[in-house]
């Protein structure tokens, strides 16, 4: 760990020009610092635009001969996305940047001036005094296949969030109109879309006879075989609903919008999920992660957006704490704190690697058995969640020695592996 920090403050030299910016919708904010902290110029605004990048960048190499500094490292805290534009830019230009923790910027505010304040000139100096310490990371731009799965993803992710809003609409709706109706259809099904596209209020199933409503269910697109019993079950409830009995022309305009819409942004997410796993089995870690009993396509898919390949990472320490699993302890003289995980990185991967786990300790046997080993053990056991997270950084390990060595997944070489370690202790 230390050595890693002294490799970043030995990159900032005398020779070094240190600009430290922060980021914004529009205008951009910059500070010029030299290695030892000292302001060489007064905080600059940078706009957001094709020329203003071209300024920003003649005044660099302004500000470099006049300072005589051979080096130009830049910072900057990455606010939203806003940030984008501006590291192409720069990666065009051959102008090497880092990145500074928000977080970070936020808790040393009081160290210029021992004050509260903020504004954009004094983060911006902030940024350029952390980047001179050492305290930035390397961003990684993703390029090629590894963009398109991130872009895809992440618009797969927005649609997904779509679609359960449609559908607390879709359940608002039959709270007020048809309450009963799930007491029939529990799990929205392609039976249950069918009837609120054919018959979604109890007057439209009242009276009816239960041939009548399976032959208007099975002119439903994809509804082959609607089930009797729960038509006779509909029928039935619906002449007990309280639904309200006011208002229902616009309540089925309402229903009828919400389910066009489901069934359009459906189309949609299943076309890009289509599109995306097209993509990931392009790249050379897709054929090894698949070889792990359950692990799916659209598992694989999530998780080559959030990382990239696997190969990239020297080691599954890095992944680990990418993943925010590493372990955080609070002690101080006699007091000894709990180790909890850190939370400190992709959330979206935790929570991938969560849903991933359950099923592998459901059927998976080599992680199932580590989990009873985990859970059971008479030294030190843990509880069950704290063996998924467990189990989580092992999974990491063994995907990304997986793709490192090229090897496909051999559950019984892990159960002996396993079996001789148990051995051994």
């Amino acid at each position: 760990m230390h050595s890693k920090l002294n490799d970043k403050i030995n990159q900032v030299s005398e020779n070094t020009l240190v600009i430290g910016i922060d980021i914004a919708k529009k205008k951009h904010f910059a500070c010029a610092s030299d290695d030892r902290g000292r302001i060489l110029e007064k905080p600059f605004p940078i706009i957001q635009s094709r020329d203003g990048f071209e300024v920003f960048y003649d005044y660099l190499l302004t500000l470099k001969a006049k300072h005589e500094k051979t080096d130009i490292l830049v910072g900057f805290e990455p606010t939203g996305h806003y940030w984008m534009n501006l590291a192409a830019f720069l990666t065009s230009c051959g102008v090497r940047f880092v990145m500074v923790n928000p977080g970070h910027v936020k808790s040393s505010k009081e160290l210029i001036d021992n004050l509260q304040t903020k504004n954009d000139q004094k983060d911006a100096q902030l940024i350029a005094r952390l980047v001179r310490d050492g305290s930035f990371s390397y961003p990684r731009q993703l390029k090629g296949i590894e963009a398109e799965l991130r872009n895809g993803a992440t618009l797969r992710s927005k649609i997904q969030e779509d679609l359960n809003a449609i559908q607390n609409r879709i359940i608002r709706w039959l709270d007020r109109f048809f309450p009963e109706f799930t007491q029939v259809f529990k799990n929205f099904g392609k039976m249950a879309y069918a009837v609120l596209e054919k018959t979604p209020l109890p007057i439209d199933v009242v009276g009816k006879a239960p041939e009548e409503l399976l032959f208007l269910y099975r002119q439903v697109d994809g509804m082959k075989s609607p089930q009797l019993p729960k038509v006779k079950r509909l029928i039935e409830v619906a002449q007990q609903s309280i639904g309200l009995t006011e208002g229902l022309v616009m309540a089925r305009v309402e229903i009828a919008t919400h389910l066009s819409q489901r069934k359009l942004m459906q189309a949609q997410q299943d076309e890009l999920t289509a599109q995306l796993i097209t993509l990931a089995k392009q790249m050379t870690d897709y054929d090894y992660l698949a070889s792990v009993p359950g692990m799916g396509d659209i598992t694989i898919v999530d998780l080559l957006a959030e990382v990239g390949s696997l190969t990239q990472y020297a080691h599954p320490r890095q992944l680990i704490k990418l993943a925010g699993l590493t372990l955080r302890e609070s002690s101080s003289g006699k007091h000894k704190g709990q180790k909890r995980i850190s939370k400190r990185g992709r959330r979206k991967l935790r929570a991938l690697l969560f849903r991933v786990m359950i099923p592998l300790i459901l059927h998976n046997p080599a992680f199932k058995q580590l989990h009873e080993h985990y859970t059971t053990r008479a030294i030190n056991s843990l509880r069950k969640k704290q063996s998924i997270v467990v189990l989580c950084g092992k999974l990491l390990k063994v995907l990304h020695a997986l793709c490192k060595k090229k090897q496909m997944f051999n559950e019984q070489r892990m159960i002996d592996d396993f079996t001789q370690l148990q051995a051994a202790a």
